[in-house]
């Protein structure tokens, strides 16, 4: 018998031995239970097991050979005690229908409940085709005790499958005794277990909604209602509904939001509810118990609410999620123009609505109050206000009360004049490179290290020179900060690390490195030093250290290598991690097999950024796993995922057929909420013949799909005029609301529009395809309509006008005040302007920052693309060592003819990243010598870099 081990502790042993000591996993258990006199055994089992739980494969096989295992030689309870941490410990992807199948099915009652449980617990993080699995094993043990003629599933039964309900078949539901449904939803917690089933369909909802009420529970009442949980969602029962009821279900329908689908659907149903709801009754009076249907009411209803009827029914709609940009414009005006002054109190009772106060208003407010803003409750929502808004704002309130997101909007030139700081501040505050460039330096002066890297935003102002200056005990002591910050750092800096490393104990580099090292350091990774190599790249993101391309195929190739040319089964997926999404398309084709494939879908849908190819490939192997897609369930069909997009037409419409059919008529509501980015197939006649409700109601859906052509445009444009009227009588919600739609108005209708709002510009603006001559009639309209000329714009009409300022002639760009231009600057620096564009912002520049050859660092990150307008002589005068702190974006804005005056070593020193942005054009330019600094600079090598060893590679399977 196994003597008393700590709760957690069988996982670790099972793993440590399979593990490290490679044990054969069959004599795991034997090897356990001669453990007798474990007690005189000390070991540091909490950086054993935080050691043990990070090795990619060894959840998986713990939970196996557990198993497997466990249940002959514990108890019971005790197994499902480890089976729980193991799982809640893991990504859960190993647990696959096949692994279900071996669930054991004789459990004692107790046990069944706990795992059960923890089944519950975790389902969100299975697959669909698991937890129809799981479903099958509950049901097994569940419907023993009942003979075949009776329904099984009782009220308690119920309870216990608690989310796995909604994979009853139908007719399931429709046998379960009266009595049972009745005892079910008389539980006080029914509601919330009807409240997390979000997977459920409508015809399934239906069939209980059907039992429920047959029950003698009346769903008309509103006490059963409030019972019902995401059921509501598919109440249909509208017949002669009175508008109490209504208000009922429009109050629960709050929680369909979380609905795994059938949003249409939704949106339909409470669609019919409101107008239940307002029967007899003026939308004044029932505003405030319309819960968030009032998102469903039109621009045209919002407009026609009182004030004193938004002010009466705030506390509702500042709870409410899901507001179009315009009719938050609407309901703000409409609640500050109740006679509130805009105030600290008055603006915290606004909620998600605080983003349709126009900058202005933030910027006539009191500085105290201001602060308080964006400090309080409101702060959540800071990421929601535009740029012009944040910016408008900025300029009132002190730059030493500003937290969070808001900080990395301050310029370098407003931090200059601040003081005051100290690195405990920084704690609470996102910054810019540029911002955390100059308070590294500032700091340092008065903080140690350790306190400045321990605020984490400031690693993004650790120069190289610091890192090569650190003490080599310093530098390992501090290396865990760096590299839990990753996502902070520039390919640069992390290049810079990597290159620390090696010079100070290449024995122990950490295997990432190695993408930002030169390629010839590759040649030491074999043999025992190859899992490791791969583990440690697939817990790291590799676009975050941006390798070139050269050399990220040449990683590639080693982790081909290392996995013996192919990905053999689910365990080779969990050591592969994130390097799955780098794989090339013929690997994937050739080398994964099925059994991989079935792990490896959960992680795919992870990926980020998948190529084409990859998809396609991905593509192929679904359907080599699962079949043609007629054959696909539900479950498969969800598991899929986003890859469903790969299907062929004829592909796609087999699976459609099996939804629903698409008519050929005009787009209805329904249709245009299911298919969002595919509206695009809508051809520009069916949008000219949608109804004028429906494209009041949709406007702001159809006008974020990016995929519509110009005829499809300019369909939209004129069912705009055709609902809303002459252009002359639009408002700027009209305008906010259009998208992309705007970009077919001609320079004529731009003009007939009322552009007076820097807040109407700043959305226009967001838009990239804009034509000079549009651009200049946007900004002449705003200009003409504000009463404003270029010399009185403040910083927030600048940050507001965006790419609209590519269009500004030299004359105009000298007009901007320096004290403004100045606080923009990091706004500006993010515009794809032409070259004399840049070229005058570049001079307006050095009246905030002095002449271009004085610029350090910092403000070369501040400046960004502006960067872009310097002179052939002016780039030369540049130290090698500021090369790195060009933004990217910047490198790729500067003309090819100027890129080349830049010297072999200034290339050399450009950095990763930067040397990745050089454009065709520039590199054609170059010379051999040039172009071999650039080589260089991709692969992250130095001048003066250390010789690489010739006798040993890194040691990472030394004992720590």
């Amino acid at each position: 018998m196994l003597c008393p081990l700590p709760d957690w502790l069988l996982p670790a042993l099972v793993s440590l031995m399979l593990h490290v000591y490679g044990i054969n996993r069959e004599d795991v258990i034997l090897t356990l239970c001669c453990l007798q006199e474990i007690g005189n055994v000390i070991l540091d089992w909490e950086k054993t097991r935080e050691r043990i739980f990070q090795i990619p494969g060894v959840n998986r096989t713990l939970f196996l050979i557990t198993l497997e295992k466990c249940f002959l030689a514990l108890r019971a309870m005790d197994c499902v005690d480890i089976l729980s941490q193991i799982l809640r410990m893991s990504a859960v992807n190993y647990l696959q229908p096949d692994v279900v199948g071996s669930l054991p099915s004789d459990l004692q009652e107790d046990v069944f409940r706990n795992l059960s449980t923890v089944f519950k617990d975790l389902y969100d993080r299975t697959s669909a085709n698991t937890q129809k699995a799981l479903y099958g094993w509950m049901k097994e043990i569940l419907q023993k005790p009942y003979n075949r003629s009776a329904s099984w599933v009782s009220a308690e039964n119920l309870w216990i499958l608690g989310r796995y309900m909604v994979h009853l078949p139908l007719e399931e539901i429709l046998k379960i005794s009266l009595s049972e449904i009745r005892l079910f939803i008389s539980y006080d917690n029914a509601t919330k277990q009807l409240d997390t089933v979000y997977d459920i369909t409508p015809e399934l909802a239906q069939a209980f909604l059907d039992r429920i009420n047959s029950s003698g529970f009346d769903v008309r009442n509103t006490s059963t209602v409030y019972r019902l949980g995401l059921l509501v969602c598919f109440y249909d029962d509208m017949e002669q509904m009175d508008a109490a009821v209504a208000r009922a279900l429009l109050h629960q329908m709050i929680k369909c939001n979380q609905l795994k689908g059938f949003q249409a659907k939704v949106q339909k149903l409470k669609s019919q509810l409101l107008n239940i709801a307002v029967q007899n009754q003026t939308l004044n009076d029932t505003l405030g118990s319309l819960s968030d249907a009032v998102v469903g009411l039109t621009s045209g209803q919002l407009e026609s609410l009182s004030p004193e009827a938004v002010h009466n029914a705030i506390a509702t709609l500042n709870q409410v999620s899901g507001w179009a940009r315009s009719q938050v414009m609407i309901l703000s005006s409409k609640y500050l123009s109740y006679g509130k002054v805009l105030s600290f109190y008055n603006v915290s009772q606004m909620g998600a609505l605080v983003t349709g106060i126009s900058t202005e208003s933030f910027y006539r407010m009191n500085p105290k109050e201001l602060s308080q803003v964006i400090r309080g409750t409101t702060s959540q929502y800071s990421s929601d206000l535009s740029p012009a808004q944040q910016q408008g704002i900025l300029r009132k309130v002190i730059t030493n009360y500003i937290q969070g997101a808001f900080f990395r909007e301050i310029s370098l030139s407003d931090l200059w004049k601040e003081n005051g700081y100290n690195s405990s501040m920084m704690k609470e505050k996102e910054l810019r490179s540029s911002q955390a460039l100059y308070l590294y330096e500032l700091l340092s002066k008065k903080s140690s290290s350790v306190d400045l890297l321990s605020t984490g935003q400031l690693l993004k102002g650790v120069t190289c020179q610091l890192i090569e200056n650190m003490g080599t005990a310093s530098f390992l002591n501090h290396f865990k900060i760096f590299e839990n910050n990753l996502h902070l750092l520039s390919p640069y800096q992390v290049n810079c690390l990597a290159w620390k490393f090696w010079k100070v104990s290449n024995a122990s580099i950490p295997p990432f490195f190695f993408l930002v090292l030169p390629i010839e350091y590759l040649e030491y990774i074999s043999g025992p030093l190859c899992l490791p190599f791969v583990e440690s790249l697939g817990k790291t993101e590799m676009d975050l250290l941006s390798p070139s391309f050269h050399k990220k195929e040449t990683v590639l190739q080693k982790v081909q290598e290392c996995l013996n040319g192919s990905i053999a089964d689910e365990y080779d997926v969990d050591l592969l991690g994130n390097l799955i999404c780098h794989l090339p398309p013929a690997f994937l084709h050739g080398r994964m097999s099925l059994k991989a494939m079935a792990t490896a879908l959960h992680q795919f849908k992870l990926c980020r950024q998948l190529s084409h190819e990859q998809k396609t490939e991905i593509k192929y192997k679904l359907l080599e796993l699962y079949g043609s897609p007629k054959n696909w369930t539900a479950e498969t069909t969800l598991d899929v995922g986003p890859f469903i997009a790969q299907l062929s037409k004829g592909e796609l419409n087999v699976l459609a057929e099996k939804v629903y059919c698409l008519g050929t008529r005009a787009p209805s509501s329904d249709e245009i909420i299911k298919l969002a980015e595919a509206n695009v197939y809508w051809s520009a006649q069916e949008l000219k013949c949608m109804d004028a409700g429906t494209f009041d109601k949709n406007v702001e859906l159809l006008g974020t799909v990016s995929g519509f052509n110009n005829s499809q445009l300019m369909a939209l444009k004129e069912k705009a005029k055709q609902v809303w009227g002459s252009l002359l009588g639009w408002k700027s919600y009209h305008i906010v609301s259009l998208g992309r739609i705007a970009l077919a108005l001609t320079e004529n209708e731009i003009e007939e529009l009322d552009l007076h709002s820097i807040d109407t510009i700043s959305v226009l603006s967001q838009q990239a395809e804009w034509t000079l001559a549009q651009a200049r009639s946007i900004l002449q309209s705003f200009l003409e309509d504000s009463g404003q000329t270029m010399s009185t714009l403040k910083s927030f009409d600048l940050v507001g006008l965006g790419a609209i300022l590519c269009a500004l002639n030299s004359t105009e760009i000298m007009s901007i005040r320096t004290a403004e231009f100045s606080a923009a600057v990091a706004r500006i620096g993010l515009l794809l302007c032409s070259t004399p564009v840049l070229r005058q912002f570049k001079k307006i520049t050095e009246s905030v920052f002095g002449t271009a050859t004085s610029w350090n660092g910092s403000v070369l990150q501040e400046i960004g693309t502006i960067a872009g307008g310097l002179s052939e002589d002016e780039l030369k005068a540049f130290d090698k060592n500021l090369m790195p702190y060009f933004q990217p974006i910047a490198i790729r804005s500067i003309p090819a003819e100027i890129f080349q005056a830049l010297s072999s070593e200034q290339i050399a020193n450009l950095g990763p990243e930067n040397a990745a942005m050089v454009t065709e054009s520039q590199r054609e330019h170059l010379s051999a010598s040039q172009l071999q600094s650039l080589q260089l600079a991709l692969d992250g090598a130095r001048t003066n870099s250390p010789e690489a060893p010739t006798t040993r590679g890194p040691g990472w399977l030394s004992c720590k």
